[in-house]
């Protein structure tokens, strides 16, 4: 796990050593056991290093081929790097280390831009091609890794994380007006923008291909395809192949030269996830994140998964760590947070921070259940939308309404006055209905209405969760696995059919994402009638109660916080007039929903949580670089990076 960054003048001018290295080293967080450069002429690529495969220094990076045409800078972890090492060595390639890095390095040289599609694991590059010209920007399947690109004049850098960006002179840290309009309807961004204006992300299960000439075009390369099998199986035959495919996945994802943790909630996923580790890693250490529920009420009182996951660590004999979090810890922690996710997502991200800076004490690399309830249908409450037929325009546009998490329709005109006039022509309903168009084909029963539910969250909500746990782990120089994301394994689900993921899907309840029941309490307790056939198959490896146990979301009780403790906090950033989002936001109409919320007349937990980031990332220092000068100290240490990349290899 690693960090990238780069730059390429299309007008041919030389890169900077000085200034290539002031871009990686704002990544050293993300690798702080190397450093890297390759410059050659008007390219240059750079790399710092976190060191979980073979940690001696023949995997320095930038690393390049022996005939020298292929440099490469990589970020990630390639699971199957042994098969793809076993077929390139019958073809006459020989290694000089044991890294995946190698492996991908020599892959992409055999088999073109093509053999992307044979990696399983997550991954971002950059691959130089010196013959061609061409620079090649990636990303894996899911999006597990970021890698941000931005265009300015005739120069194209990019790195792992924007604030790398900032040390180009060409860079320009402006407001994209037309992502906040996206953003505060879904709290989330289902495009390619960023809250940067030309910052974009390379889009998952895609590459971005540029040369010298200035030629540019993305490429997907894969997509979800959610579908009903032509033949359904056994129920018995699914829960064989569902079992082997997760024990094969964990297999994949403990290969490592460091110690390997997990979280641990003491539900479904995470538990599967460790119970099956633990019997390969005896006294595996996991990380469990809880809260102080001293003024919660109402579903926030189950918020707190402590007990069950020490009853769950005890079973499994794992060494448990927990952190307890209180309503200050939130304030705590919001300027280093929005430091490092930079452009904010799904959720409330500041438990992610905590439970990685825990777990970052004690591992290098931990497994994360991220993307079990995306594949296997973990949120029934949201589903029941697709269960009726009707046409495909009245379910967008139901589902919409049901995904505009912040600000509905009917305020934003009011609420984005200051800047009603560059944003009026956005339709967010045209951003939420294309991001369905990779999906193959037109739904016609509810069990197709379903997998495009599926196909859309895994697109656009699972999306956001991955950027959010990589950004926060590598704050602290964590790498987080997603065994769930295994190829195999999303090859499976996606084909399984509906009835093995949720009951019938007439019988499902509604709930809203401030975790309050459309209908009755009960309706609550309904939560695991979602990933039927992984319950089933877990149940090999799980507790009874953790198998029947409700899905629960990793939050803290911050509606109750809003109200208590933290009302001073809220107001103090939200109610002065010198608030710097008020060049964005309305006052008048956003305070007004912000008081609903403390009044108790609405839970708007997670429109304030995103208006108090956003406060805090107007307020952080995103200007380009400055100009100052190197120190002495600097300067030796930009020289001794650049001399020590070899010409070969990037091996000393």
């Amino acid at each position: 796990m690693c960090g990238i960054a780069g730059v390429l003048n299309l007008d041919g001018a030389p890169v900077s050593a000085e200034m290539l290295w002031r871009m990686t080293n704002a990544l050293s967080h993300r690798g702080p056991d190397g450093e890297g450069l390759w410059i050659e002429g008007a390219i240059g690529l750079g790399h710092r290093r976190l060191a979980i495969i073979d940690l001696s220094a023949a995997g320095r990076q930038p690393m390049q081929t022996a005939d020298g045409r292929y440099v490469l800078s990589y970020n990630g972890e390639i699971y199957n790097f042994r098969e793809l090492r076993t077929e390139l060595e019958s073809k006459g390639y020989r290694f000089r280390s044991r890294t995946d890095t190698e492996v991908l390095l020599y892959s992409l040289a055999e088999g073109g831009l093509a053999a992307i599609d044979r990696l399983n694991g997550m991954f971002a590059f950059a691959l130089w091609d010196r013959a061609e010209k061409r620079l090649t920007l990636a990303r894996d399947r899911y999006g597990i890794k970021p890698l941000y690109y931005c265009t300015a004049g005739r120069t194209i850098m990019f790195a792992s994380e924007t604030k790398a960006l900032r040390f180009h002179p060409n860079f320009r840290a402006t407001i994209d007006r037309e992502a906040l309009l996206e953003y505060f309807t879904f709290q989330n961004f289902f495009t390619d923008r960023t809250l940067f204006q030309n910052v974009r992300v390379v889009p998952a299960g895609s590459y971005l291909t540029l040369t010298a000439s200035g030629d540019c075009r993305i490429t997907p390369y894969w997509d979800f395809q959610f579908k009903e099998p032509d033949r359904s199986r056994s129920e018995e035959s699914y829960v064989e192949e569902l079992d082997h495919l997760l024990r094969q996945a964990i297999a994949r994802q403990l290969v490592s030269d460091v110690e390997v943790g997990a979280y641990l909630s003491g539900g479904v996923d995470s538990g599967a996830i460790t119970a099956i580790a633990a019997r390969s890693l005896p006294r595996m250490r996991t990380f469990t994140c809880g809260f102080d529920l001293g003024s919660a009420s109402g579903t926030e009182l189950d918020f707190d998964e402590r007990a069950a996951a020490e009853s769950l660590s005890s079973v499994l004999k794992t060494e448990h760590h927990e952190i307890v979090l209180k309503a200050e810890d939130m304030e705590r922690a919001m300027p280093e947070l929005v430091w490092h996710l930079e452009e904010p997502r799904v959720g409330q991200s500041y438990p992610n921070f905590y439970a990685a800076q825990l777990a970052g004490k004690f591992n290098k690399a931990v497994l994360a259940g991220t993307g079990g309830d995306e594949i296997f249908a973990g949120y029934p409450w949201r589903y029941f939308r697709a269960t009726k037929l009707q046409e495909f325009a009245q379910y967008v546009d139901k589902y919409y309404a049901y995904w505009q998490r912040l600000i509905p329709d009917s305020m934003v005109q009011q609420v984005f006055r200051p800047i009603w006039s560059e944003v009026s022509h956005v339709s967010t309903r045209d951003i939420f209905f294309n991001a369905f168009a990779g999906h193959a084909g037109r739904p016609t029963r509810p069990e197709d209405y379903i997998n495009q539910s599926l196909y859309f969250e895994a697109k656009t909500f699972l999306h956001g969760l991955l950027m959010v746990e990589d950004k926060l782990s590598m704050a602290h120089s964590l790498e987080t696995r997603v065994p769930f994301l295994d190829n195999d394994l999303v090859d499976f689900a996606t084909k399984l059919p509906t009835r093995f993921k949720l009951r019938e899907p007439d019988e499902m309840t509604a709930m809203n994402e401030s975790g309050q029941s459309a209908r009755t309490p009960r309706s609550f307790r309904r939560a695991n009638d979602g990933k039927l056939l992984l319950r089933k198959a877990m149940g090999r490896h799980l507790p009874a109660a953790v198998i029947r146990g409700e899905k629960q979301g990793f939050s803290g009780p911050d509606a109750s916080w809003f109200r208590n403790e933290s009302i001073d906090y809220v107001r103090a950033a939200l109610d002065s007039k010198h608030a710097k989002l008020w060049s964005y936001l309305d006052q008048q109409a956003t305070r007004s929903l912000i008081h609903e919320h403390l009044e108790g007349k609405q839970n708007r937990r997670l429109l304030i949580w995103s208006l108090l980031y956003f406060e805090e990332f107007l307020q952080a220092r995103w200007q380009p670089y400055d100009g100052e000068i190197f120190s002495p100290a600097e300067i030796l240490a930009i020289r001794s990076v650049h001399s020590r990349v070899g010409t070969e290899t990037g091996v000393s």
